[in-house]
């Protein structure tokens, strides 16, 4: 079964230099039936001016990454790290016992669009740590490429949880299938462009909720860049 969100039905946060759409619950957008599916709490689907950005804020017992679709991203925190992470790149921040960091567009000029995602920790009191990955696109190109695993599997980002996240690029002909175990939930979001996911066209910020299903297709793309999360089945994240 797949419950469709549609991309206009998200949560609108705008202050100018930040527009931000929710898929999820998060700030001052609260929808009761929109609080996480499974392990993944947040979706923020965020666009930033040229040189604005988040300023210094703390983070504990959640696991963060940030994946960059246009510009470039300035990432410090208070574990030492001072990166740029851009189209491509992966990051990861394991808050654990708490980390404070801050991230704003590298640029003066061009706008930076990303996607932050939060990924409930199925251990609380963790040493924070700092990943990031940088996968080529011809390791998405018309498949579905691991980009995090609770092991670190293939060269992905480990998470401290039981949740698996692909990443993918279709277009015309370029199709992908992927397997999930019978006791699995999946949430799959286009963050641009289109495709077909079992038979049903998703667009650009559509996401998609799946349950009792045990394969995934992905097909007839128009520039279309995917993430998918393979997940526990529980409901609702247990914060």
């Amino acid at each position: 079964m797949l419950e469709i969100r549609g991309a206009n039905d998200r949560g609108l946060a705008d202050f100018g230099w930040l527009k931000s759409r929710h898929t999820f619950s998060f700030g001052h957008y609260h929808d009761p039936e929109q609080e996480g599916f499974s392990d993944l709490l947040v979706i923020n689907d965020d666009r930033v001016t040229p040189g604005r950005g988040f300023g210094t804020h703390p983070h504990r017992d959640m696991e963060i990454f940030s994946y960059v679709l246009d510009g470039a991203l300035e990432h410090k925190d208070s574990m030492g790290t001072g990166s740029i992470i851009r189209p491509g790149d992966v990051q990861m921040m394991s808050a654990g016992t708490g980390v404070r960091h801050s991230e704003f567009n590298s640029s003066a000029t061009d706008a930076l669009h990303f996607l932050q995602i939060w990924i409930v920790p199925d251990k609380k009191g963790v040493a924070p740590r700092y990943q990031q990955v940088h996968f080529a696109p011809e390791e998405k190109r018309g498949r579905l490429r691991l980009i995090i695993s609770p092991e670190g599997t293939g060269g992905s980002l480990a998470v401290h949880q039981d949740a698996r996240v692909y990443a993918g690029l279709f277009d015309g002909a370029e199709q992908a299938t992927l397997t999930l175990d019978a006791d699995r939930h999946a949430y799959v979001h286009v963050a641009r462009g289109s495709v077909e996911l079992n038979g049903q066209r998703l667009n650009e910020g559509d996401g998609a909720r799946v349950r009792d299903e045990r394969q995934l297709a992905l097909a007839r793309g128009e520039g279309a860049e995917v993430l998918v999360f393979d997940l526990r089945p529980n409901e609702l994240p247990v914060l």
